[in-house]
């Protein structure tokens, strides 16, 4: 039951605390917007799961795990003096230092005097006769604001397939989003990896040097390109930081916000020469190169991909020694970039180990776990500690994890069960007031995400200030705006390749997840453009009261 002036508080509850706003998570997103609504005067909330800040730097501290963006292009913009006292060590950085970083900027600000740790928001309700949010956490704790923003990351609810057995495992046994603290020490141990995808590929390069055993369960092969990490000296250090004005312009401009953008020319019509020494040439290039900086029509016409697509296959057979292993390495099943493609720093070198084992759960599928390891349909294999390495319910999935309700009592579960509908991603028709930063259809999703996430948080910062100065208590997005939106996002997905392939951009990863296409493919200056558009016609497609 919703509390509020009308609705007297139930006897024995805990008088809900008030806030001008509440922020759901402290990662790169909840931390910036925390910054940026102080700045507006607002009392602020921020409540986090974890003991620490980080979001995603602070959950996934697997071996291995570090950024896929270029270091500099993923901190912070909006503080000259923070760009100029940071010193990022790597090209790309690892999970310590990114960790160590956002510790940094949250010290710097002094943000965590405003943000309860180790708390999950359960329920989130609307309070219509109040215009407020009414928020529970697992605590027990109740607070109440007139805005409700959710920074809850797309990649931050695990998944672990329903593998029969798997509660019997005698050893531990951990997802990699959900890594222990404490350090662990595999040497000697038989280790068994489950997944194949960015994570285990970052998490498989770092384990196979030091343990005893390690048996890969390969679900799904991955098309991998080197990341081409190296640490940065001294003197580029010095151009870096005095090349940010560049870097940030350079990565508004481009398709995904990194430094990379798509060649305007086709695949199709070079020569076969000219082609394959263009992809030398971006295969030889650090991060995503090779995916954003490729031909723009190999993410659209499957016979321009296919030429990509040969390109790395062929690449893969070249590092792998056992040819039998290398097949089964290689894709089949979809073609290049419509998954997720993971960097790697000598990923496929890992399985020339002599201790190191894959195994094809397409030809030999899980049967259970067992006490002592994972039985296939074939052999058990023992392991002393198994890892699931088996993705997440990606975009959705955290917001299915908290109880949100908005007008006449509708969740937001229900709402999006048949896919999410949202305006800009950043609002849904019902739920007054909830921005969703990164949420579904958002320009943030398929992006060089800390780029995108500024320009969500300072598009709703805006709008709060608008709101506020007009003296509105409540913006909605209409029913129209959102079909429109979401027929738009629909529209610019089928103009790709990626709505054919099975992965978790659709929810194809989760059993009986409704097929839809998540995120928003139109690239993030057309992203911008919009959600600038809207803001200077006086937020058309939202109403306001």
């Amino acid at each position: 039951m919703a509390t509020s002036a009308h609705n007297p508080q139930p006897v024995g509850a805990q008088a809900a605390d008030q806030f001008d706003a509440i922020v759901i998570g402290a990662g790169v997103a909840g931390l910036y917007q925390l910054y940026r609504l102080r700045e507006l005067g607002l009392s602020v909330r921020v409540y986090e799961a974890g003991a620490g800040v980080g979001g995603t730097w602070y959950w996934n501290r697997y071996p291995g795990a570090r950024f896929d963006s270029e270091s500099y292009t993923y901190g912070y913009s909006f503080s000259e003096e923070l760009l100029q006292e940071w010193d990022w060590s790597e090209h790309f950085a690892g999970q310590p230092e990114t960790e160590r970083y956002l510790n940094h900027v949250a010290d710097k600000f002094d943000l965590r005097r405003d943000i309860r740790f180790s708390t999950r928001v359960s329920a989130a309700s609307y309070d219509e006769a109040a215009q407020c949010w009414q928020v529970r956490t697992d605590t027990g704790e109740r607070a109440q604001a007139q805005f409700l923003i959710t920074a809850i990351g797309v990649l931050s609810a695990p998944y672990i397939p329903d593998f029969a057995g798997r509660e019997s495992f005698t050893g531990p046994s951990f997802h990699t989003g959900q890594w222990p603290k404490e350090p662990l020490d595999f040497s000697g141990k038989r280790v068994g990896v489950i997944g194949t995808g960015a994570t285990a590929v970052q998490l498989i390069t770092e384990v196979a040097k030091d343990v005893g055993h390690l048996t890969v369960f390969q679900r799904t092969p991955n098309y991998c390109a080197p990341l081409r990490n190296r640490p940065i000296d001294p003197e580029t250090q010095q151009q870096i930081k005095a090349s940010y004005p560049e870097i940030f312009k350079r990565c508004r401009e481009t398709f995904a916000g990194f430094l990379h953008d798509f060649d305007t020319r086709s695949a199709l019509e070079m020569s076969e020469e000219e082609r394959l020494a263009r992809y030398e040439e971006l295969w030889a290039q650090p991060g995503f190169a090779k995916w954003f900086g490729n031909f723009g029509d190999t993410m659209s016409d499957l016979k321009a991909n296919a030429t990509m697509t040969e390109f790395v296959r062929n690449k893969i057979r070249e590092r792998v020694n056992d040819p039998v292993v290398a097949e089964k390495l290689v894709p089949k099943d979809h073609p290049w970039g419509t998954k997720r493609v993971p960097l790697e720093s000598g990923y496929y070198e890992a399985y020339n180990r002599d201790n190191v084992v894959l195994v094809d759960l397409n030809e030999t599928p899980i049967a259970r776990i067992t006490p002592k390891g994972v039985k296939t349909s074939d052999a058990e294999y023992a392991c002393d500690v198994i890892v699931y390495a088996t993705g997440f319910d990606a975009v959705t999935g955290a917001f299915n994890q908290i109880d949100i309700r908005g007008l006449g009592g509708q969740t937001l579960k229900d709402k999006w069960a048949d896919g999410p509908r949202t305006y800009l991603g950043l609002q849904t028709a019902g739920f007054p007031n909830l921005f969703t930063v990164v949420g579904p259809h958002n320009g943030a999703t398929f992006c060089n995400i800390p780029r995108c996430i500024e320009q969500n948080v300072e598009w709703v910062t805006d709008c709060l200030r608008h709101l506020r100065a007009h003296e509105y208590a409540q913006i909605v997005a209409t029913p129209e705006a959102e079909d429109d939106w979401t027929a738009h996002v629909n529209e610019v997905a089928e103009g790709t390749i990626l709505l054919d392939t099975p992965s978790w951009f659709v929810g194809a990863n989760i059993p009986g997840k409704k097929r839809a296409f998540l995120m928003y493919a139109g690239g993030s200056p057309a992203y911008r453009q919009k959600c600038d558009e809207v803001a200077e016609q006086g937020y058309a497609g939202f109403r306001l009261q």
